[in-house]
């Protein structure tokens, strides 16, 4: 599975394509963080019945997507029997179900589900990634572990040099904050807090911050984050490309 997750055609990789596909071949073989390398692997250790069939990924997770898009989606990261398991981001678990559907609804994704690496799924005008690469016990990454991972984002911003980011919840919007401010971008004081639809047009070099609700069941069952909600944000975040 390793070699499909951050393989291309070498005939086709441009400079920037063959930097991003380097920094994934070193992502994945990190293991900074020993909490979540074990927990990363006890979870593909016990997966639940409809999954025990299945090779579960375990390590950490890669973003993926058009590399030259002028979008980047920022999730807080892998869930333990999704990308965890997949070896691509959002793949596998229901908030990838919700964020692929509408992806596909505006036209930056070519098919509406994404169920494994080799299912087909292509990105045109977006490259999705995350704060944290490895599958985190409850969703909640320490201080610690979100400080390790983050030279995986720093080194994805420079590559990508993303035109708008898209920030799914808090953690992720955060944290994007954080990277432009040290970076030197101009960012309001006080910081805005976080909310859905909040629009942060920094002028150039930097990117438009656009924040939306993470599609977790928690705020897609619970009616906090609608499906209409998702696509208009999209078509939002699409309006500075």
């Amino acid at each position: 599975m390793g070699e499909s997750v951050v393989a291309s055609s070498a005939a086709k990789l441009t400079p920037v394509d063959r930097r991003i596909r380097l920094l994934n071949e070193r992502l994945i073989g990190c293991r900074r963080c020993p909490r979540l390398v074990e927990w990363r692997q006890a979870a593909a250790l016990s997966p639940p019945a409809r999954y025990r069939a299945e090779p579960y990924w375990a390590r950490p997770v890669p973003g993926f997507g058009d590399e030259r898009g002028p979008v980047l989606i920022v999730g807080l990261a892998p869930a333990a029997h999704g990308a965890n398991r997949t070896g691509r981001m959002f793949t596998g678990d229901r908030s990838g179900d919700w964020l692929f559907s509408a992806l596909a609804e505006v036209g930056l994704a070519n098919q509406p589900e994404s169920t494994d690496v080799g299912d087909g799924l292509t990105l045109e005008g977006a490259y999705v990634t995350a704060s944290v690469r490895c599958a985190p016990p409850q969703n909640r990454p320490t201080a610690d572990e979100r400080d390790n991972c983050r030279p995986w984002l720093e080194e994805e911003f420079d590559l990508i040099d993303p035109k708008v980011v898209l920030c799914l919840g808090g953690f992720a919007f955060d944290q994007t904050l954080r990277l432009l401010g040290e970076r030197g971008a101009p960012l309001p004081r006080p910081r805005p807090r976080f909310g859905h639809g909040i629009e942060l047009e920094l002028g150039e070099p930097w990117p438009v911050v656009v924040a939306s609700y993470h599609p977790s069941q928690q705020n897609t069952f619970t009616g906090r984050l609608t499906r209409q909600m998702t696509v208009e944000v999209l078509r939002q975040t699409m309006r500075h490309r």
